[in-house]
């Protein structure tokens, strides 16, 4: 059973005729229990089946623990999106981005193959390349929640636009252990080096600054 209906998949299909470069699908599950990683596989088999330019690799978080560790992958199911040299911008997925999330999927995939290049003002840019510090953000979503992309995709922004920033969502019901130690209890909750917490899709300037206020 295909987890796209046909509407969807032509609409996907001609949006990615806009990517100009290839983009790979690191994704990583594991051979023991991986609640939703059969899911997300065929999910993610389906997306690379619409466009010539997106690449599904499928790896083992065990077997591959030496790439799992290049991409600070650490739970399944998980996946990084790489540009098409190969090359890892902390873009990253844990869980899968079905649902509202799939509006936090797509752009992402776009950004990264140079279809969707969303200007960012000059001053936020500045105050971006002027992170030095290693970042790390977390953003915990939830399916059914449709504010959530929207923090997913300032986090992955950020991400792409300084080498020293990840960016991850966090599917919160995949990842309870995780979600109660950061006391999640309604999304999107974007977390900053696991130290500073905030609630709601938050403006790029709340994150910005939160960001430079870090220790």
């Amino acid at each position: 059973m295909r987890l796209m209906n046909d509407e969807v998949a032509n609409q996907l299909r001609t949006v990615f005729n806009d990517i100009k470069d290839d983009v790979t699908i690191a994704f990583f599950t594991s051979q023991g229990e991986c609640v939703s990683c059969e899911e997300t596989k065929a999910l993610l088999s389906e997306v690379e089946e619409l466009s010539d330019k997106i690449h599904l690799a499928h790896y083992d978080i065990n077997k591959d623990y030496a790439l799992a560790k290049e991409y600070n992958i650490e739970m399944v199911p998980s996946f990084v999106l790489l540009d098409h040299k190969g090359q890892n911008h902390g873009v990253k997925f844990n869980g899968i981005p079905a649902g509202h999330e799939i509006n936090s999927f797509i752009p992402a995939l776009l950004d990264m193959g140079n279809a969707h290049e969303e200007a960012v003002p000059e001053d936020y840019l500045k105050r971006i390349n002027a992170i030095e510090k290693p970042v790390n953000i977390k953003v915990f979503v939830t399916l059914s929640c449709p504010h959530c992309p929207g923090a997913v995709q300032k986090a992955h922004k950020l991400a792409m636009l300084n080498s020293n920033i990840e960016g991850e969502m966090v599917e919160a019901q995949t990842f309870q252990e995780l979600s109660n130690r950061f006391n999640v209890s309604s999304v999107p909750k974007i977390v900053i080096n696991d130290s500073i917490e905030l609630v709601g899709n938050q403006p790029f300037d709340v994150i910005l600054e939160a960001i430079e206020n870090l220790s």
